[in-house]
C-alpha cells in the first residue's frame, strides 16, 4: 500500500494553515463516532479553493482510487495506476474493516491541479486495525470527449 505525502516542493496552498488541534480530533479507536470531528478539522485547515462540483467529483475519485489501492475492489478502472504485476498483490487490507474517515480535495499549486487529502481506517492482513491513517492522491485536469474529467498523476 502506497501512500503518498506531500513534498517539500509542493506549494503553500496545498498545506494547511494551522496546524490544527489535537484537542479538537477525536482520540483514536472513537469510530465512526469521531469522524465528523476529522471532517471538520480537515475543512478548517484547508479552506476550500476548487469549484463545489469538482470538489465532489475528486472526493468521489479519491476514495474509490484509495479503497481500489487498499482493498484491490475496483483496480480495474485504474488500469494505467494498477496493471503491474507487482500491484496484482493480495491486497493489503479487508474490505469489510475498511472506511474513509475524512476526504477533501483542494488546488495543488497551478491551475488544473489538485490533490486529495484523505484519513481513513482499515483492518490489516496482520489483524491489526488502525485509524488514522493519511493517503494523498495528485490529480491533473484533462479534456476528453464529454468534457473535463480528473486523471490520477501516476506515483514517482
Amino acid at each position: 500500500m502506497t501512500q503518498r505525502a506531500s513534498s517539500a516542493s509542493s506549494p503553500a496552498a496545498t498545506q494547511p494553515r494551522e496546524p490544527a488541534s489535537t484537542a479538537a480530533l477525536p482520540p483514536h479507536g472513537e469510530g465512526t463516532a469521531g469522524d465528523q470531528a476529522i471532517q471538520h478539522a480537515l475543512e478548517t485547515a484547508w479552506p476550500a479553493d476548487l469549484s463545489p462540483v469538482d470538489e465532489q467529483r475528486l472526493r468521489v475519485l479519491g476514495t474509490s482510487l484509495l479503497r481500489a489501492d487498499a482493498t484491490g475492489v475496483g483496480r480495474a478502472r485504474w488500469p494505467r495506476l494498477f496493471a503491474s504485476a507487482e500491484q496484482a498483490i493480495a491486497p493489503a487490507f479487508a474490505t469489510a474493516r475498511f472506511r474513509v474517515q475524512a476526504v477533501i480535495a483542494r488546488r495543488d499549486g497551478a491551475a488544473g491541479r489538485a490533490v486529495v487529502h484523505l484519513v481513513w481506517a482499515g483492518l490489516d492482513r496482520g489483524g491489526t486495525y488502525t485509524d488514522g491513517r493519511i493517503t494523498d492522491w495528485y490529480f491533473t485536469r484533462a479534456t476528453r470527449e464529454g468534457g473535463p474529467t480528473w486523471i490520477p498523476r501516476p506515483r514517482t
